[in-house]
């Protein structure tokens, strides 16, 4: 098992490789650069004044140059170079968002397992039933509704019409709450922003769950297990769902994709000053080295979430034997 990972690392190593070279390139060949975006507008300013700020942070250079000083920076001395917009280290920025990204992502994908378990199996085990078409249209709707959709919806409905949750922020603006209430604020800011990533998130794992566990309860070895008197909860949750989960361990290492990719949109909608955010404005602004950045750390997550899928795929079924 010890070859195994390591090998997986060094091929993970391997792939956020490829993809700084990929990021890197794109973000260089669009038209325009940081410079134009910032300073273009500003009165008094020259071409010789454009091309001077340029040269102070190595723009002017080939853009394989430019590429292996970035690569040489981050590789020998963890540097993630100096945003052009904030003036200040990327790597100081993405620590200062990093929690509330955090907070929003894994609490969406804990709720939305902690709900669509229970809903995919009961769906699985009452196929065709009144039940299992009600969730499968819920979930199929979920799928549909896009996010930025669900999320003004969620705004208009409870910050607009009903007015018992803040539309926007992580705190309340010139609040100076301390200790609980300081927490129960917090916590009322990311109801809407977290409800919408769980949600939809949600509808898919809902899905998986269900076509698992359909297949896995036609198994022999479940017969066997209902033929010996076992109770209906004992068969289902201890045999069935233990293997049915399988698929599912892995599916929620890719899915650290799709939940930051989607914290993006609900982020920018809900203001929530999170890693999202923070590489929208740097996109808009052009800022190459804090939209590497960002990439670069959350690639560095969704490797690293499948790794951890791996291992727990040992401990769900200790069938599995890595070579």
């Amino acid at each position: 098992m010890f070859k195994y990972f390591a090998r997986r690392i060094l091929i993970s190593v391997g792939v956020l490789f490829v993809i700084t070279i990929v990021v890197f390139f794109l973000i260089h060949l669009a038209p325009g650069d940081p410079i134009n975006a910032m300073y273009t507008n500003i009165p008094g300013m020259t071409q010789q004044d454009l091309d001077a700020k340029r040269a102070a942070i190595g723009l002017d250079k080939p853009i394989i140059v430019q590429y292996g000083i970035y690569v040489k920076n981050l590789v020998l001395h963890g540097d993630f170079g100096e945003s052009i917009q904030y003036k200040r280290p990327v790597l100081d920025l993405i620590r200062e968002r990093l929690w509330n990204t955090f907070s929003l992502v894994f609490a969406a994908m804990a709720i939305s397992m902690l709900l669509a378990v229970p809903i995919g199996v009961t769906s699985a085990v009452k196929k065709n039933s009144a039940f299992d078409y009600v969730f499968t249209s819920i979930a199929f709707v979920g799928l549909s509704i896009p996010s930025f959709f669900f999320g003004f919806l969620m705004i208009k409905i409870f910050a607009v019409d009903l007015q018992i949750l803040p539309a926007a922020g992580v705190q309340t603006p010139g609040s100076a709450f301390t200790g609980l209430a300081a927490f129960f604020d917090r916590f009322k800011h990311a109801i809407m922003p977290t409800a919408v990533l769980a949600l939809i998130n949600m509808a898919g794992y809902t899905r998986y769950i269900r076509s698992s566990i359909s297949e896995v309860i036609k198994q022999d070895y479940i017969r066997t297990a209902r033929s010996k008197g076992l109770r209906q909860r004992v068969v289902i949750y201890r045999h069935a769902l233990r293997n049915g989960l399988i698929p599912i361990i892995t599916l929620l290492g890719s899915s650290l994709a799709t939940i930051f990719s989607g914290s993006l949109i609900t982020e920018n909608i809900f203001s929530w000053p999170g890693l999202g955010r923070l590489i929208y404005g740097a996109t808009m602004n052009r800022d190459y080295f804090l939209i590497m950045g960002v990439n670069v750390f959350t690639a560095s997550l969704v490797l690293l979430g499948q790794l951890i899928s791996d291992a727990l795929l040992v401990l769900a079924d200790p069938r599995i034997k890595y070579q």
